[in-house]
């Protein structure tokens, strides 16, 4: 399907700069633009490809100032990142869901399936488990026993839901991610570590995207909570009785330890480890690899273990870089402190 630079400016109510008939039916990135793609630019970085890319629209910032002409259209949004995810959505809307119930796939006789969902090959779903309308199950997806899953969510396979854990509607689960494993508690005792039961669950509220291989482990007892509109990244770790709120985000690697409040709207950067028992504020921004012993308040931007203000941190890093030659002079003034001392 074909649309005009007309038309889509219509609809990500942008300005077009050329040519309103020109067309195009696919997507490319800037440096890989071809005739009859649309392309964007929002990071400086690439704007020399502006000049060179074949590609027949390109979605820019409003504030691009351009040094030369370019062979392309040109359509200005307040921003382009924004402008080209909303065409993506529109994109994947379009495309044709697949619907139906293999008969590869074991479904208990006690389960309820709503309409128009697909549930694919090998796909197993426990006694009195919910399926809601319109979701679709990929091959060797595990729904457990008495687990829940809202209308319209989407699991990818070989991602399993743990018996009774409630998942909700218009959720996306990638391929290997775990709900509902077993918290990581264990008593001490002469013997070892006895095992100690988690009776909890897990609940996702709606509009939650889980990474692959990405693990939320269920309550000792209550349940684990992933609040509406949470994006989780690849190999992420939710520890049990955590609560994440809405709309936070996690890059890749990112632990949570168990019976942690991480507050709304927070990022957290790569590889960030927050330690247990503690209350992340709303809205804190935590840098790649921070590491968290303790609770941290509203609207803060952190980085560094412990976490400390941005600029502070880099001032620090700065210093550490130079602390073996600090060191060596240091050294050379007590020599000479000694020797001023002992010729009195």
């Amino acid at each position: 399907m074909e649309f005009t630079a007309k038309q889509i400016a219509e609809f990500i109510q942008g300005h077009v700069e050329g040519d309103d008939n020109a067309t195009v039916n696919t997507f490319a990135k800037i440096e890989e633009g071809k005739p009859g793609a649309i392309s964007f630019l929002s990071n400086s970085k690439y704007t020399h490809y502006i000049y060179e890319t074949e590609a027949s629209i390109v979605l820019v910032d409003d504030s691009l100032k351009l040094d030369k002409e370019v062979s392309c259209t040109l359509i200005r949004v307040k921003s382009a990142y924004e402008a080209v995810a909303k065409l993506l959505q529109l994109y994947e809307s379009m495309k044709p869901k697949k619907k139906g119930v293999s008969s590869l796939a074991f479904i208990d006789s006690t389960a309820k399936i709503g309409e128009d969902c697909y549930i694919g090959p090998f796909v197993a779903i426990g006694a009195n488990a919910t399926v809601g309308d319109g979701c679709i199950l990929h091959p060797h997806v595990t729904v457990s026993d008495g687990a829940v899953i809202g209308e319209d969510t989407e699991i990818h396979s070989n991602a399993v839901i743990y018996h009774g854990c409630k998942i909700g509607k218009r959720c996306i689960l990638h391929a290997g991610c775990v709900v509902g494993a077993d918290g990581f508690g264990f008593a001490p005792s002469e013997n070892g570590y006895d095992k100690i039961p988690q009776i909890g669950i897990v609940t996702i509220e709606d509009d939650v995207e889980i990474g692959a291989n990405t693990c939320i482990d269920r309550s000792t007892m209550g349940s684990t909570f992933v609040r509406k509109g949470v994006k989780l990244d690849n190999l992420v770790q939710i520890a049990h009785n955590t609560d994440i709120g809405a709309n936070t985000v996690m890059s890749s690697q990112v632990g949570v330890a168990g019976s942690t409040k991480v507050g709304e709207w927070c990022m957290f950067g790569g590889q960030v480890g927050v330690s247990g028992h503690i209350t992340i504020g709303n809205k804190v921004m935590l840098g790649a690899q921070s590491g968290v012993p303790g609770s941290i308040k509203d609207n803060q931007q952190l980085i560094g273990t412990p976490p400390m203000e941005m600029k502070p941190y880099f001032r620090s890093q700065a210093i550490f870089r130079r602390l073996p030659d600090i060191y060596k002079e240091l050294n050379e003034l007590r020599k000479e402190i000694e020797a001023l001392k002992s010729n009195k």
